[in-house]
């Protein structure tokens, strides 16, 4: 297969992505969970071993301060990395932070996926979605798929010596 291709399976598959982050943050704007937002924290803490229980404790009075905005930023994080993910902007920043947002998504939402507990049959969605991170990161530094990105065409512009000035008037 020729890197042309790949690059464009790559890009697929970073923007299909993207749809799926889009369509999660799209949920995060409802106001049922803005509301329920403390209460997922505090339900991922039920079942957990002791020793890991302090974290759960520690997030939930750290949220507990000002549930909304904790809620807002979660939308905010997610909408931004739907964008960066279907655009192909700033693509390293944003598959390490959508990477570190995933694990934490996963640890403190999601109790870690629940394997702690009785009939526990997956290990939640954050983990899968970090792995994709890491994916898609090693996978554009492989290909060099700047061409199928906003990231890349920028960087063609610069090369080329062309402003954004010259670009809107003629």
């Amino acid at each position: 297969m020729d890197s042309d291709r790949l690059a464009r399976r790559v890009a697929l598959l970073r923007v299909a992505f993207g749809v799926i982050w889009a369509i999660d943050a799209a949920f995060k704007w409802a106001p049922a969970f803005q509301k329920s937002y403390l209460s997922q924290v505090v339900a991922a803490a039920q079942g957990q071993p002791g020793w890991i229980l302090w974290l759960f404790h520690l997030a939930e009075r750290v949220i507990a301060l000002d549930p909304r905005a904790f809620a807002v930023a979660t939308a905010i994080i997610e909408s931004l990395t739907a964008l960066v993910l279907i655009l192909g902007v700033a693509r390293k920043v944003g598959y390490l932070m959508g990477l570190g947002f995933s694990l934490v998504v996963w640890a403190l939402a999601e109790g870690f996926g629940g394997p702690y507990t009785a009939g526990s049959t997956d290990i939640g969605t954050g983990i899968i979605y970090a792995v994709v991170f890491a994916a898609l990161f090693g996978l554009d530094q492989a290909v060099g798929s700047g061409r199928w990105s906003l990231d890349g065409w920028l960087a063609r512009r610069r090369r080329t010596g062309r402003s954004s000035d010259q670009s809107l008037t003629g």
